[in-house]
């Protein structure tokens, strides 16, 4: 079973550069600069929001998810400069078949830096170790190499693509579909 317990005691997870908490009010600035930049929106299927109005929304949104116990939604904060860089979401959890999909977001002038691996593997052994989880996926944009090279690195298997699956912008788009089981994540923690 899913642990209960983390929709209303919401995980903080640190690492020796990061900080992952909880999304609150005070940070839609942040995500109104983050998912206003063009850069980071690239290969989303959702426009760059365009007012501090939608990162209000978007704020009250993931906190409603997180409260109805089906996403958590963490703000990713470099732990040095107390700066939010991106976030991250378990979203759509699906407990009775302990599931969960991923999502992130990363300010461009932390790419490349490994912020988001580390924030990735910190989540992952939250997910399987404390959450209960038993599989997590990833869907990406094709062109999403650097996506791509994170979630195969994570020990992501690419499970196939998606033919025209996302309507987007007035057109269909394909995504590539990723998996991790709990026991995969294992194995690759004891090689």
């Amino acid at each position: 079973m899913v642990n209960e317990i983390y929709f209303t005691e919401f995980p903080e997870l640190e690492s020796d550069r990061l900080v992952m908490r909880k999304q609150s009010v005070a940070d839609v600035d942040s995500i109104y600069i983050l998912r206003s930049d063009k850069n980071v929106m690239k290969y989303m299927d959702s426009n760059c929001q365009q007012s501090r109005s939608e990162a209000e929304k978007f704020v009250s949104e993931n906190t409603e998810v997180n409260a109805n116990g089906k996403g958590l939604f963490w703000m990713l904060v470099e732990r040095e400069s107390g700066q939010v860089i991106g976030d991250f979401a378990f979203w759509q959890i699906d407990k009775n078949n302990r599931l969960t999909e991923i999502g992130y977001t990363l300010s461009p002038e932390y790419w490349g830096k490994g912020y988001m691996k580390e924030a990735m593997a910190m989540a992952i052994d939250f997910g399987f170790d404390k959450l209960g989880l038993h599989r997590i996926e990833a869907n990406i944009n094709p062109g999403n190499d650097g996506s791509r090279r994170l979630l195969q690195a994570s020990g992501f298997i690419k499970e196939g693509t998606v033919r025209e699956n996302i309507f987007y912008n007035g057109g269909y788009w394909d995504s590539e579909l990723y998996g991790l089981l709990a026991t995969d994540w294992e194995a690759k923690k004891n090689r």
